[in-house]
């Protein structure tokens, strides 16, 4: 990739300016950056207290040793995920063991500390990190022209969208997010007792008539659980209530045992997170690709979204180095890639919902393949605002 003209935070072109420095971003950003790019990441640089806890899976090694960050990551203060357990379509709980993973198992994350180390090893690699927000970009050439908040600009070759799933600077490209459920989930941190109970180290994912339930043990010693359904059917269950959520975790199975024996009690607060599956449509075109949920956002049922974010911040960068190094069909490739990926996502959503027969109830019929259409607004183009996705 072309020597930028001046300093990478200067007033003239530099090579690739990205919107949104999580697991994503700086995937991309360390790829760029080890291609001899000269990378500045954009983000507001606002971090909450705490993210919605999940865990790692093994798959997401290798893609961690290719950046350079599996040592670091593994340094941390994250703990083994032995494997995931689920009661789901049956009354016998199923369990997927991690032990014979080829590579190893997988991690319940402190996430603010992993998407520190990730932005650190971007950092490391030469990538800048500047904090604000793009306002508005517009393609001027061979180049962008970048607005922003906080007042500023830049001038950019091409332009990485990781801002989540609502992909506000893609669709500023011209590309279209394309929304297939308006699902919610309705989260809290519950705190054991006594502090550090030993919970069981696996995830847990529980089906409900109303939707499903999942858990995991968090580093510090508390857990995260999080109940997921369609927006519209939120009220209906008063699942957006403290008392309503834990009336509604009573009665499930495993979950309740696993949160009786650490004697976790009622939350005093719940986060309400976007949970939805969208596309964007195309992730990229000349100039600028999107990654992580920019670029396709699943249903956290899937567990992929850091393995995605990861995956499509590499890929993409790699296919950005690529047509700077005039290569005119590695951004379309990636494209290509994108759209199948999601595809085959949408497909296996459908095997595993179509699993689950025990509830007669709107969020399953709406999810078996002989189901009616959802109602207005559940399928749509998603034209101008998106509340930012918080589940991965």
């Amino acid at each position: 990739m072309r020597e930028p003209r001046t300093d990478a935070c200067g007033d003239g072109v530099i090579d690739v300016v990205i919107a949104g420095a999580g697991p994503a971003g700086a995937a991309a950003a360390t790829t760029l950056a080890r291609h001899g790019a000269r990378v500045v990441l954009v983000d507001p640089g606002s971090t909450p207290r705490w993210k919605p806890g999940e865990s790692l899976a093994p798959r997401a090694g290798p893609l961690l040793r290719r950046l350079g960050a599996l040592e670091a990551v593994a340094a941390g203060p994250h703990t083994p995920c032995l494997g995931n357990q689920s009661l789901w379509g049956a009354q016998t709980p199923g369990e997927v063991d991690f032990l014979s993973s080829p590579h190893g198992t997988g991690r319940h994350l402190d996430r603010a500390h992993f998407d520190r180390t990730l932005l650190d090893t971007a950092r490391l690699a030469g990538a800048r990190l500047r904090t604000g927000r793009i306002r508005a970009a517009r393609r001027a050439g061979t180049h962008w022209q970048l607005s922003l908040d906080p007042g500023g600009g830049l001038r950019a070759r091409y332009l990485i969208d990781a801002t989540g799933a609502g992909a506000r600077p893609a669709r500023q490209a011209g590309a279209t997010v394309v929304k297939t459920d308006r699902m919610v989930a309705l989260t809290a941190r519950l705190a054991c007792d006594p502090p550090g109970h030993a919970m069981p180290r696996t995830s847990l994912v529980e089906s409900a008539p109303f939707g499903w339930w999942y858990t995991a043990p968090l580093p510090a010693g508390s857990c995260f659980v999080m109940a997921v359904t369609d927006a519209d059917l939120v009220a209906g269950q008063a699942l957006h209530r403290p008392d309503g959520w834990w009336r509604a975790l009573q009665e499930t199975t495993l979950l309740r045992g696993r949160l009786d024996r650490a004697a976790a009690a009622l939350p005093s607060v719940l986060h309400v997170v976007r949970a939805a599956t969208s596309c964007t449509v195309p992730a990229a075109a000349a100039g600028w690709a999107a990654v992580g949920d920019a670029a396709t956002a699943c249903d956290p049922i899937a567990a992929r979204g850091i393995v995605t974010a990861l995956a499509t911040g590499i890929a993409a960068a790699d296919a950005v180095h690529a047509d700077a190094a005039g290569d005119p069909t590695a951004l379309g490739a990636y494209a290509e890639l994108v759209g199948a990926s999601h595809a085959e996502f949408l497909r296996a959503r459908l095997v595993c919902y179509g699993a689950e027969r025990r509830w007669n109830t709107p969020f399953w019929n709406r999810r078996h393949p002989e189901a009616p259409p959802p109602p207005p607004g559940a399928v749509q183009s998603e034209g101008l605002r998106i509340p930012p996705r918080g589940i991965q």
